[in-house]
């Protein structure tokens, strides 16, 4: 291994630790505000990136169709428990009006004419609503179970998404273009204009996260319920909101990793677990709490993946994930035990 192997290495070990930071700092924040562990943070990626690439194979993205039946459902659980005609009226028209709309114009719509910022807005546009819906079906209801119990529900979860995948995408796996074909010299070393993109896009979505905190009434009142459900509860923040805002975040950032690292790697139905088991890694460095350990967590484990894949390439991931073992051995020696609020 000489200086520009190591350099090659490093390179693509910063990118992937970038897809892996953002997939950490959603894991964070979702854990932080909701007390889920969202394993199926990964399925966003992998829909994501495989609805950019039925777009720029201008076929019609049959998660369109899914965006259909998650809004279906949503609205059936919001007319049950529903206590006004308002509230009804508002999820009529975000549940149903929206993605039949957005199904009728992708109908008539050129799909494989279109420029890459179009597509790009359109596979958020489908993808992304599935989130806060997901949300209101799955976890609201429960929303108060214990840690334990909203794991399991995180699981079957994850367990649906990855069989609709299947039925929806296919066994096969896509790869879609990279937004920037140019080349760039550092020396000996030739930089890809899709790697700088990936970095660029981290670091624009990581401080847009922190001025959305730090300058937003939105962003104040997650934080807020993050530090205390119950104080945020007493001050007028509903945890409802807060939730769905959680997970509506989350799946911004699941379906943008999906395109930024879809041009890096084929990506298949069940792609998104693995890539996003990294970066619960990289959570975990960072305690589920912190996001500044967790985004050089990412770093690290990118780096480890992309040198590992050089020495052993058949046991990388495996390295990767025993990186976790003594982080969780040190946390456990290092922290007390708290009892969960009731």
């Amino acid at each position: 291994m000489d200086a520009d192997i190591i350099a090659m290495l490093g390179q693509d070990g910063v990118t992937n630790g970038a897809i892996y930071a953002l997939l950490a700092l959603a894991l964070v924040l979702v854990f932080a505000v909701t007390r889920v562990i969202f394993i199926p943070q990964g399925e966003f990626l992998a829909w994501g990136a495989l609805t950019m690439a039925a777009l720029e194979a201008g076929h019609f993205p049959a998660t369109t169709w899914l965006l259909v039946g998650c809004g279906a459902l949503t609205l059936a659980v919001d007319v049950f428990s529903a206590s006004g005609r308002r509230s009804i009226g508002r999820s009529v028209l975000w549940n149903l009006a929206y993605p039949l709309a957005l199904a009728g114009v992708l109908r008539v719509l050129p799909l494989a004419d279109l420029p890459t910022a179009l597509r790009v807005l359109i596979a958020l546009a489908i993808v992304v609503p599935m989130g806060p819906m997901l949300y209101r079906v799955a976890f609201q209801p429960v929303a108060e179970a214990p840690v334990l119990v909203l794991l399991i529900i995180s699981v079957a979860v994850h367990l649906a998404m990855v069989g609709l995948g299947l039925l929806i995408f296919g066994p096969e796996g896509s790869r879609t273009q990279p937004f920037s074909d140019a080349q760039f010299e550092l020396g000996s070393l030739m930089v890809g204009g899709h790697t700088l993109v990936v970095l660029g896009a981290s670091v624009v979505l990581i401080v847009g996260l922190y001025l959305f905190f730090d300058r937003t009434l939105y962003g104040k009142a997650l934080r807020a319920t993050a530090i205390n459900r119950n104080g945020a509860r007493l001050m007028g923040i509903s945890p409802a909101l807060a939730g769905r805002l959680t997970f509506f975040l989350a799946a911004v950032i699941g379906v943008l990793s999906g395109l930024l690292v879809a041009p890096i790697t084929t990506i298949y139905y069940d792609s998104g677990f693995l890539i996003g088991l990294k970066g619960f890694v990289a959570a975990i460095i960072g305690g589920l709490a912190s996001y500044p350990l967790a985004a050089g967590g990412a770093i690290l484990v990118g780096l480890l993946e992309s040198f590992s894949s050089f020495w052993a390439s058949a046991f990388k991931d495996v390295i990767v994930f025993t990186l976790i073992i003594p982080v969780l051995m040190w946390r456990s020696l290092t922290s007390h035990h708290v009892e969960e609020e009731e």
